[in-house]
């Protein structure tokens, strides 16, 4: 049993200081942070109180021997740092994607049960207030049997914001790494976890970005949209990967006695006319909730078919983590789990790389893009 885990951070962005406070507010040690910068890490570990900072991962993971590693890079970033501390035996938090396709990501997971240990996937909008209360709901029968969920979500994200990451493959970027990752999360969450089939189509409505320098932090990003888009000294980079998606997926249901139907539908670039929802169809009701990852409120069509607001309930409500930002909150419910189940204390199951590696392989076969039956010649014989 370990009194006080350890902790060494890598990454020094939002996610890096995210997952600082998430640690060290469920009673961890972060002893260190690791980044590519040196000049932002000093400023980030001294804002932070972090004794050990370093640019050389593996020599950190020697000098710092951490309980746990926790990982806030791009996903691009996250094998080269992951096969280390596994191989040092240390614990692995990581955030989404677990890396930026689906057979390194089963190797990771392979790899941990290997070394025999412990890991948790920062898919984490499972953990918003009204997902849990949509989950007591279902498990109570408030909507019967269920029978269908639908996701729909529109970001209208600026079309110009700096290259980087999220452009590309490679790099771990992309609207199913970084928000179907979540929303596949909140519905297995309530319906259950065993997905049984999917089909999917990715689009790419980007195609390029302004390259800008000085860009160290994700949240921040749009604060260095080039002023002048028309300058021919700016440079642009290229997107290799998609910004819209269509999912649907079948998931098994303890509650249902056939598959229920799922529909995930993103549009990153698309502006949005009214909220974004996620809706869970039943076959004597309806829970609905308002927001992308489920942010609220929620409401519920019963039996006088009409939609009725429920409050959260207030056990729900007192277990929150007390933080503000439904991300770092999500963070550190997480957190609170893993570092329970590492100290050898009782804790609620989450989620690990089992299912980190299942979502990237997921990921892999939608973005095929060959889920499509050609009819035209149907159109041909019927004229």
């Amino acid at each position: 049993m370990i009194k006080k885990p350890t902790v060494l951070v890598v990454g020094t962005g939002f996610a890096g200081q995210g997952h600082t406070d998430a640690f060290r507010n469920v009673g961890a040690e972060v002893i260190g942070m690791v980044g590519r910068t040196e000049s932002v890490l000093k400023e980030v570990a001294a804002k932070k109180g972090i004794p050990y900072t370093g640019t050389d991962w593996e020599k950190a993971l020697k000098d710092c021997q951490p309980d746990i590693v926790s990982i806030a890079t791009p996903g691009g970033a996250h094998y080269a740092a992951i096969v280390p501390a596994i191989k040092q035996g240390c614990h692995v938090f990581c955030d989404k994607p677990l890396t930026d396709e689906g057979a390194s990501a089963r190797e990771l997971y392979e790899l941990a049960q290997q070394y025999k240990v412990k890991t948790a996937f920062a898919s984490s909008f499972r953990y918003m207030p009204h997902v849990q209360h949509a989950r007591r709901l279902v498990a109570e029968g408030a909507i019967g049997e269920p029978l269908e969920v639908e996701c729909i979500s529109h970001f209208n994200l600026e079309r110009d914001i700096p290259f980087g990451w999220s452009h590309r493959k490679e790099a771990g970027g992309g609207r199913l790494n970084n928000n179907f990752t979540h929303k596949i999360s909140i519905v297995t969450s309530v319906i259950g976890e065993e997905i049984l089939s999917i089909a999917g189509e990715v689009r790419d409505d980007m195609g390029c970005a302004p390259i800008v320098k000085g860009v160290h932090n994700f949240k921040t990003r749009r604060k260095h949209i080039p002023k002048d888009l028309n300058d021919p000294a700016l440079e642009w980079g290229e997107s290799n990967v998609e910004w819209t998606y269509t999912v649907m997926a079948q998931l098994k249901s303890a509650l249902a006695t056939k598959p229920v139907s799922a529909l995930f539908k993103h549009g990153g670039l698309n502006p949005r006319f009214n909220e974004d929802h996620i809706v869970f169809y039943g076959s004597e009701g309806a829970i609905y909730i308002k927001g992308h990852y489920g942010s609220g409120p929620l409401y519920v069509w019963g039996e006088d078919k009409s939609w009725e607001e429920l409050p959260l309930p207030e056990d729900i409500q007192a277990s929150l983590p007390d933080v503000e930002g439904d991300t770092e909150r999500n963070w550190e419910a997480l957190a609170r789990e893993f570092v329970k189940d590492i100290k050898g204390e009782a804790f609620a199951p989450y989620q690990s790389f089992r299912e980190g590696s299942l979502y990237q392989e997921l990921i892999d076969l939608i973005r095929k893009n060959d889920s499509w039956t050609d009819v035209r010649h149907l159109q041909d014989q019927a004229t």
